[in-house]
């Protein structure tokens, strides 16, 4: 990391950390409520009450973008195969892309091994204890450096994703606004509001912001706040849905794939498609051959499933294999691969084509 970029990742920390701001209510007692709620309220994660660093790194980096529900056995599946950030340094690329099929934002998963390789080569193994020490590895931004830093080493420092952005602007009763200004004026907020350091073997700054994204995640949700079970309802402004500015519509696309599988011997294999190594979208991943709708049409499809990524929901639909359908493969040859059913598992297939393989009873689920 440049001299330059690590004095701006300083300066930024302590500019939010030394920011002052006024509260219509005491932040004190917003903390003593909070704090009281989630200790009987918390659910029981995996990856909370771990003191491990990478633990809480890796969760960090799976929950981003990603259903706590879904994170959880890719968590347990992860864990068990890279242990250690040294274990994740040794791996290969595709045996990281492979464990995080189904997660999406596969970038996430390649900055990840990154990032443990900078650790073990430029710092011997040891991440970093402050979130300005934090933002020098590779992938790890505001967000995912305060959270590793307050979690793991009880640094005072606030996080802010969606779910902590939605609490403060209901609490504070204001409208959502995007804008480098209407984020840090939040994130001064959040500062403000983290609870002062107290006994050792303590960590309530970790305990405030994980309770912080629990009240998001749980009671203050986007559509029909639980109002009535927040326990900082009597200091909120807004005590229901706050204004929203108009979001872009999904688009809705249609797609096709072919299932092709050939058996010799006792061995299955399927045919899968390399995604180019410059696509914007899972870049290298392996899916099912996708063939052009006009090449399928009037043909009974073996499976639709819907499948949605960023802002697409795709309608998809998976046809047999045929002479005619295997001719229509706009892919070229060197994309395709036979790959044996048996592998399927330890491939980096994209998560549409995990899902369809499962439901078809080609991969075992």
């Amino acid at each position: 990391m440049s001299t330059t970029k690590r004095a701006r990742a300083k300066a930024a920390v302590n500019s939010t950390a030394e920011a002052q701001i006024s509260l219509p209510f005491s932040p004190l007692e917003f903390c003593k409520l909070l704090s009281a709620w989630y200790r009987t309220h918390a659910r029981k994660l995996p990856w909370r009450g771990v003191e491990d660093a990478y633990a809480t790194w890796l969760s960090e980096v799976m929950l981003q973008q990603t259903r706590v529900a879904t994170v959880i056995d890719r968590y347990h599946e992860f864990m068990q195969r890279f242990p250690t950030v040294q274990a994740l340094a040794r791996a290969e690329e595709q045996e990281v892309l492979a464990l995080w099929s189904g997660l999406g934002y596969y970038r996430r998963a390649r900055m990840l091994l990154r990032g443990a390789q900078f650790v073990v080569r430029e710092l011997d193994g040891k991440i970093p204890r402050t979130a300005t020490e934090l933002r020098m590895l590779p992938g790890v931004g505001a967000y995912t450096s305060a959270a590793i830093a307050s979690i793991a080493f009880g640094e005072c420092v606030a996080v802010v994703d969606g779910n902590v952005e939605r609490v403060l602007l209901r609490v504070l009763g204001l409208p959502e606004r995007r804008s480098s200004a209407a984020s840090n004026e939040l994130m001064r907020v959040a500062q403000a509001l983290m609870p002062p350091k107290k006994r050792a073997g303590e960590n309530p700054q970790g305990d405030h912001n994980q309770a912080m994204m629990e009240l998001g995640a749980t009671i203050c949700l986007p559509r029909a706040p639980l109002c009535l079970q927040c326990p900082v309802f009597t200091l909120c402004k807004t005590r229901g849905v706050h204004d929203t500015p108009t979001r872009a519509p999904q688009r809705s696309l249609t797609v096709a794939h072919l299932l092709a599988t050939r058996k010799r011997g006792a061995k299955l294999k399927v045919l899968l498609e390399r995604r180019s190594a410059t696509a914007s979208l899972m870049p290298g991943m392996l899916e099912l051959p996708m063939v052009p709708i006009g090449a399928v049409e009037g043909l009974e499809p073996l499976l639709q499933v819907r499948h949605a990524i960023t802002n697409t929901n795709y309608s998809v639909q998976i046809f047999a294999e045929s002479s005619a359908v295997m001719k229509s493969i706009p892919a070229a040859k060197a994309q395709l691969q036979w790959a044996p059913v048996t592998k399927l598992h330890e491939l980096p297939l994209t998560g549409l084509a995990r899902k369809v393989l499962q439901r078809l009873r080609v991969m075992k689920n």
